[in-house]
Protein backbone atom coordinates (compact mmCIF):
# COMPACT_ATOMS: atom_id res chain seq x y z
CA UNK A 1 0.00 0.00 0.00
CA UNK A 2 1.47 3.33 -1.45
CA UNK A 3 0.45 6.30 0.50
CA UNK A 4 0.32 9.84 -0.95
CA UNK A 5 2.75 12.85 0.14
CA UNK A 6 2.84 13.26 3.14
CA UNK A 7 2.53 17.14 4.47
CA UNK A 8 5.74 18.27 6.02
CA UNK A 9 5.89 17.82 9.24
CA UNK A 10 6.51 21.13 11.58
CA UNK A 11 7.72 20.10 15.06
CA UNK A 12 11.56 18.77 15.16
CA UNK A 13 10.36 15.44 16.94
CA UNK A 14 7.81 14.62 13.94
CA UNK A 15 10.49 15.58 11.51
CA UNK A 16 13.14 13.55 13.19
CA UNK A 17 10.31 9.98 13.26
CA UNK A 18 9.65 10.67 9.61
CA UNK A 19 13.53 10.74 8.30
CA UNK A 20 13.84 7.55 10.27
CA UNK A 21 10.80 6.28 8.37
CA UNK A 22 11.78 7.18 5.56
CA UNK A 23 15.33 5.61 6.21
CA UNK A 24 14.14 2.18 7.45
CA UNK A 25 11.59 2.25 4.36
CA UNK A 26 14.11 3.37 1.60
CA UNK A 27 16.52 1.08 2.85
CA UNK A 28 14.56 -1.99 3.94
CA UNK A 29 16.18 -1.79 7.79
CA UNK A 30 14.71 -4.03 10.39
CA UNK A 31 13.83 -1.63 12.90
CA UNK A 32 11.40 0.73 14.07
CA UNK A 33 11.65 4.49 14.03
CA UNK A 34 11.96 4.37 18.34
CA UNK A 35 14.40 2.29 17.80
CA UNK A 36 16.83 4.95 16.36
CA UNK A 37 18.91 6.61 18.50
CA UNK A 38 18.62 9.94 17.89
CA UNK A 39 22.42 10.62 18.47
CA UNK A 40 23.93 7.26 17.68
CA UNK A 41 26.21 6.72 14.11
CA UNK A 42 24.25 6.64 11.18
CA UNK A 43 27.31 5.28 9.30
CA UNK A 44 29.22 2.08 10.75
CA UNK A 45 28.88 1.71 14.30
CA UNK A 46 25.02 2.86 15.64
CA UNK A 47 22.47 2.22 12.70
CA UNK A 48 25.55 -0.10 10.62
CA UNK A 49 24.50 1.55 7.27
CA UNK A 50 27.73 1.62 4.79
CA UNK A 51 28.80 3.93 2.17
CA UNK A 52 26.31 2.87 -0.34
CA UNK A 53 23.44 2.67 2.41
CA UNK A 54 24.64 6.23 2.69
CA UNK A 55 24.15 7.22 -0.91
CA UNK A 56 20.52 5.51 -1.20
CA UNK A 57 19.44 7.32 1.83
CA UNK A 58 20.58 10.70 0.79
CA UNK A 59 18.83 9.99 -3.05
CA UNK A 60 15.85 9.25 -0.50
CA UNK A 61 15.65 12.74 1.64
CA UNK A 62 16.38 14.77 -1.69
CA UNK A 63 13.55 13.65 -3.48
CA UNK A 64 11.21 13.97 -0.32
CA UNK A 65 12.80 17.32 0.73
CA UNK A 66 14.01 19.28 -2.57
CA UNK A 67 17.56 18.88 -1.36
CA UNK A 68 20.60 18.63 -3.33
CA UNK A 69 23.02 16.30 -1.31
CA UNK A 70 26.30 16.47 -3.26
CA UNK A 71 28.83 13.07 -2.62
CA UNK A 72 31.39 15.73 -2.66
CA UNK A 73 30.30 17.83 -0.12
CA UNK A 74 32.87 18.40 3.07
CA UNK A 75 29.60 18.69 5.16
CA UNK A 76 28.71 15.40 4.46
CA UNK A 77 30.32 13.55 7.28
CA UNK A 78 28.36 16.05 9.82
CA UNK A 79 25.00 16.13 7.88
CA UNK A 80 24.61 12.04 7.81
CA UNK A 81 27.00 11.60 11.48
CA UNK A 82 23.56 10.95 13.05
CA UNK A 83 19.30 10.79 12.95
CA UNK A 84 19.45 14.31 14.82
CA UNK A 85 22.25 16.42 12.24
CA UNK A 86 20.18 14.67 9.43
CA UNK A 87 16.83 16.05 10.73
CA UNK A 88 18.47 19.31 11.39
CA UNK A 89 19.88 19.88 8.12
CA UNK A 90 16.80 19.01 6.22
CA UNK A 91 14.73 21.50 8.94
CA UNK A 92 17.39 24.20 7.71
CA UNK A 93 17.52 22.95 3.85
CA UNK A 94 14.06 21.82 2.63
CA UNK A 95 12.07 23.82 -0.61
CA UNK A 96 9.21 21.18 -0.09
Amino acid sequence: MQETQKPIVSSTADLQREVAELMIEGLNLEVTADQIDLDAPLYGEGLGLDSIDILEAALVISKRYGLQLRTDSADNQHIFSSLRSLSDYIASQRTL
